[in-house]
């Protein structure tokens, strides 16, 4: 009897080659949580006493972001997705090594960090739409929620070994030698780990390449029966159908996005670089590894959660994520260290239930042909609104952060509840039923 290629997919019980493309895409997260964390972790020491240029350079590469997720995500929707995964590490990779030898040029630092960046943004859908249409649907949410958390672990891993350099010497350019390198010796392992990324076999099939989408669907699922190789006739959809079609839930998940990008960003990498910040910059690489310990370990909390309720999670996450989110505010107006890092590492771990479920519902809501575009969008969206806020810090200071940080953990929880009262339920469900309802 035949089945499928969808069917074959969605109900498959995780094998090998699933756990090989696991690897793939959680190297690459932790790869980027390193790369991401450079210009945060060394605008302080490259470039002292110069707070002004440091605000710039991340405002630049939240906007480099952005480009990068928008443009690469509508390309891996047209070119696929195992393309743009490869070549946004070919950007990533090269802007590294160009960096390592130029960093204590402001010009070069600054185009250099931004263009690693535009790299990560440009990785968002591709892996995203990669994950939700390799996987099975009753892992689909566990299987994203970890490869993405590692983008949290090379974050912390980075700013660990950035106090370990700084604990070993006082000298600023070994510091930063040694951080470089290390960041170039894990771009070199990721680099040849991604060389086995496979294409997706839905989106093989949405390009009319139905043997090869048959020889991957076979090679994930283990099935050796008969598959159909058939899409599903529906309307030609591209993003303007998405958004009028679509509404509701592109604009719960666009503020839900929003909300937890720019909190995460301004919590554990920008704050201690804000005007009036109690315990001064220097703190910033310890911000760094408490936040990004934080949201590892949520990630692993909420596993048994994650396949059985999405809307329970999102709302949980945001919930969690408010009130936390006043801790820190008042360990911050107290001027106790202890109490603000203990409420960091909290709070980042409600902020990674929140990427992670929003993440899932990304992937998950939107047609293949569309799937890599939106979710580059939203993701454009995001870095648009961090660059903004970031941005406004000569105009801001921390305690104003810390307000606003609190304002759009409300927005997202307020989103949230929209969504838990009516929003659909995609935990467990085949890929094209949630994504075309």
């Amino acid at each position: 009897m035949a089945i499928s290629l969808f069917e074959a997919l969605d109900r498959a019980r995780l094998r090998g080659a699933h756990w090989r493309v696991f690897a793939i895409i959680a190297s690459n997260y932790f790869l980027d949580g390193v790369m991401f964390s450079i210009a945060p972790l060394l605008a302080y020491i490259v470039f002292p006493n110069n707070a002004d240029f440091a605000v710039l350079v991340f405002a630049a590469n939240l906007l480099a972001e952005t480009i990068g997720a928008i443009l690469l995500g509508i390309l891996a929707d047209r070119l696929g997705r195992r393309k743009m995964f490869m070549v946004s590490l070919s950007i990533e990779s090269a802007s590294l090594i160009a960096l390592f030898f130029t960093y204590r040029n402001p010009v070069a630092f600054l185009l250099l960090t931004s263009l690693m960046t535009f790299g990560i943004g440009g990785e968002f859908g591709a892996s995203y739409a990669a994950i939700a249409e390799l996987f099975p649907a009753k892992h689909r949410g566990k299987i994203l929620m970890l490869a993405t958390n590692f983008w949290n672990i090379g974050s912390a891993v980075i700013a660990g070994l950035m106090l370990v350099y700084i604990a070993l010497s006082s000298n600023p350019e070994t510091q930063v030698t040694y951080l470089l390198a290390s960041a170039l010796g894990t771009a070199v392992v990721v680099g040849l780990a991604r060389l086995g990324f496979p294409e997706s076999p839905r989106w093989l099939l949405e390009q009319g390449r139905a043997s090869e989408a048959v020889e991957l669907a076979r090679l994930l699922s283990g099935y050796q029966g008969r598959l159909e190789a058939r899409v599903p006739r529906v309307e030609e959809i591209g993003l303007g159908e998405v958004l009028g079609k679509y509404w509701f839930r592109f604009l719960v998940l666009a503020v839900v996005t929003i909300a937890q990008y720019v909190t995460y960003d301004v919590t554990a990498y920008y704050l201690p670089y804000a005007q009036g910040f109690v315990f001064g910059a220097d703190i910033a690489p310890m911000v760094v590894f408490v936040a990004n310990s934080g949201a590892s370990i949520g990630a692993f909390m909420l596993l048994p959660l994650i396949d059985r309720a999405r809307k329970w999670s999102i709302l949980s996450a945001f919930a969690g994520g408010f009130a936390t989110g006043l801790l820190i505010y008042y360990a911050h107006m107290l001027s106790n260290v202890n109490l603000f890092y203990a409420a960091v590492f909290v709070n980042l771990v409600f902020s990674e239930w929140a990427w992670a479920s929003l993440s899932i519902l990304q992937s998950e809501l939107f047609p293949t042909p569309v799937r890599a575009s939106v979710v580059g969008l939203l993701t454009g969206l995001q870095g648009i609104s961090g660059a903004a806020i970031v941005y406004t810090a000569g105009f801001m200071n921390a305690q104003d952060y810390l307000v606003l940080v609190l304002l759009l953990w409300l927005s997202g929880l307020l989103a949230a509840s929209a969504w838990y009262a009516r929003g659909i339920e995609t935990a467990g469900k085949p890929l094209e039923d949630v994504s075309r309802a």
